[in-house]
Order: C-alpha cells, then structure tokens, then sequence
C-alpha cells in the first residue's frame, strides 16, 4: 500500500494539540493534525459545568499569545474576569472551536486507529481508510483513555455503572437515585448538576472531609501575595513552582517527581459548587466500598465508615467521578510493538526535556507527560508550555 508522507503528525484536537499546532502553522511547519476539536470538553463533561481554572488559566495559546479567552469574551459581550467569575463549559468549547477555525483551519476531524513504525518512518491509518507516513508524530490524545472506575463497582453490570466522562447530558437521570463517587471537582459538580436534574444523589467518598477552595479575593493584600502567590494551578509556592520551573521539576529524582504528581492539588471542589450541594444530598465520606453487586434490578452498594459500621443502599445507577489513571496501552491506536519500544515507567512515558519519548520522533504531550513535568501537565494550562517546547524542537530537526 502507498503511503503519503508528511514532515509532524498531531493525534488529537484538544487544546494541547491545538496549541501545538498553532505554533508549527506560525513557523510554517509542514503538519497533519487528526482528531475532534474539543471533543473530551464538549462530549464528556456535563453541559452547565463551570470550569476550576480561573479565566487568565484557561487560554489556549497561538504563537503570539493574540487570542487569548478575553479577547473572546471581550468580542462576544460574554462576561470575564481574570479571576473569580467562573468560566461556563459552553463558553470555554465556543472559545475553543474559534481558536481552531483560525490557527487551525486545516484540522482534519477523523480518528486515527492505528499508529506504528518501521525502520524509518511512523505509519497511520485513519477511520477514513487513508493510511499515510510521518516522519515526527505528537501524540495529544487527552485523558479520556485513561478514565478510572474503581474495581468493586466495575463488577456491576455496564448498564448500571459508568465514569464521569460518559456523561455530558444528565436528563436522563430524572427522577432515578444515583450514586456519585468521589470527594474532588469532578464528582460534586456532577452532583450539582444532577440534583438540577431532577435526580436523587447519594455522594460516597474515601475522604472525611469535602476540601473545597475558598473564593478568591482581589486584590490581596501585598504580604498575602509574597506569601501564596497566584499561579494557574492555584495559590500558593508549591503550585508557582510547578508552572514557573517544569524544567527543574524534569531533572528531579523520580520518586520525588511521582510522588509530587499524585499527591499534590488533590480531590477539591470549588467554592461556588458548596451552596448548590449544601445539605441537599447525603454525603457518606469516610467510606470505604466492600461491596457491589446488582439486586432487583437496581445497584446494591455496602460501605463501612468508621464507627458507623456498614451501610447498603440500592440506586439506579452508579457514576464513578474517580478521576484518571495515565497508562499508555489505554491508547487504543499505538500499536503493541510500538509501544513496547516505549520505555515507560509505571505506565507513563518517559521524556526528554523537550517531550520525545525513547523512540525517536514520538513526543507526547498533556496529562501524560505528567511525570515528567509535574502537576502542570495535568491542566489545559500546561498547553503553553508544551506547545512552545515541542515547537522549538520540531523546528531544528
């Protein structure tokens, strides 16, 4: 079979991949990009979900830093704020969508369904039936592969249990009981929003306590600032670092580089999401789940917390808003002899400074380079940085 050869490849059209492919087109890059423009954000998040980053944190990022979310609010009369208004989901994918049509207005909107490589070149298959070659490919695919349902709820019939992600329209829980599991973002905005419409949520946690983010407060006061400063990530020095010094953070032992990503900006609402659930559902935290199992038609869960010994209750269908776990043969496309030239480290890749995985000419980019780069990496906030990095190397070869 003959295959057209292009120079970069970009699998996925989030704002990773997006950004990254503003900045090649700016430097008149040959590329191909493949993939949904912002598809996860508008398929696999609830629609009436407000976003946890703050308005400066949640641009994607042309080459000259033009368009900017501001600038988009600014020329629709949508409201904005830096910080402390909330970003609608809607507005953010509407801001996507533009950002697309005028730095990438080449994207090509099919999946790609496999990825290997031969002595020379990577080769594609679309699911358009093109097969093509790349001498460099970016792999952008997001976290959506990478969704986590505990196992003892995954045992559960598929019609009665599903992640978080499955769900970007909640109407169809009218009226059903439904068991959201989870103590972060994702989890109570899930059940706000369900509670909207028209459902009754049983929330089950590990944690003793709901974490949420208090509001911001500008302006703060100079001492306030020196001593928690605002980074995209959030307040304070830990989170300043992460976006200040990826590159530092890169050349840190592993142990300290994973322990890091999976303990720091753990499981925490936000503020404006405490009044939509403040005792309007029973929040079971402490838990820890024993038992799942269909009865009657409906989800049975046991759980004990401390000094309260074991509960059960039957619901109509169990979400997991449990968060993501990077493993890279979650991506159904790389294929199995590539990936084992993959050196990874419990599941993550391993990466050089700028993105290039152990095979040469295959970078990945987003939450899966994590590891690597820190906490950064985990939030559409990270894009900047990433796009840059790899830009600058794809630019030399």
């Amino acid at each position: 079979m003959s295959r057209n050869v292009t120079d970069t490849v970009i699998i996925g059209a989030g704002p990773y991949g997006l950004s990254l492919a503003a900045h090649l087109r700016a430097a008149g890059r040959s590329l191909r990009i493949f993939g949904t423009p912002m598809d996860f954000w508008s398929r696999h998040m609830p629609r009436g979900m407000r976003l946890k980053s703050e308005g400066f944190a949640s641009d994607l990022y042309d080459s000259g830093g033009q368009f900017t979310l501001k600038a988009y609010c600014a020329g629709n009369n949508i409201p904005y704020r830096d910080i402390g208004l909330p970003v609608r989901l809607d507005t953010f994918v509407a801001y996507g969508l533009e950002f697309q049509r005028r730095y990438v207005p080449d994207l090509e909107n099919v999946r790609v369904v496999s990825l290997s490589r031969d002595a020379a070149v990577f080769n594609i298959n679309t699911s358009n039936g093109e097969a093509l070659s790349a001498r460099r490919v970016v792999v952008a695919a997001g976290i959506l592969y990478f969704a986590h349902v505990p196992p003892v709820v995954s045992r559960l019939p598929a019609e009665m249990v599903s992640h978080s992600s499955a769900h970007s329209e909640l109407g169809k829980f009218r009226g059903r009981r439904v068991a959201v599991l989870g103590a972060g973002a994702s989890a109570l905005d899930l059940a706000a929003l369900l509670l909207e419409a028209g459902a009754t949520v049983d929330l089950i946690a590990r944690r003793s306590a709901i974490a949420f983010h208090d509001a911001p407060i500008e302006p703060r006061p100079f001492l306030q600032k020196l001593q928690s400063p605002r980074s995209g990530l959030g307040t304070g020095w830990r989170s300043r670092m992460c976006t200040d010094a990826p590159l530092v953070f890169h050349a840190m032992p592993r142990s300290f580089r994973f322990r890091v990503v999976e303990r720091h900006l753990g499981p925490a609402p936000c503020w404006f999401i405490r009044d939509a659930v403040a005792d309007r559902l029973p929040m079971h935290l402490g838990a820890t789940i024993t038992d799942a199992q269909a009865a009657h038609g409906r989800a049975r869960l046991s759980f004990t917390q401390a000094n309260l010994g074991e509960t059960r209750i039957d619901v109509d269908h169990v979400v997991a808003a449990t968060g993501y776990r990077v493993d890279l043969s979650r991506i159904p496309f790389i294929n199995a002899d590539l990936l084992q030239q993959v050196h990874s480290v419990e599941g993550t890749p391993v990466l050089s400074r700028q993105f290039e995985s152990s095979v040469p000419g295959l970078f990945i980019i987003g939450a899966a380079a994590a590891n690597s780069f820190g906490p950064l990496l985990r939030f559409a906030y990270g894009a900047k940085f990433a796009a840059r990095r790899v830009a600058s190397r794809l630019a030399r070869s």
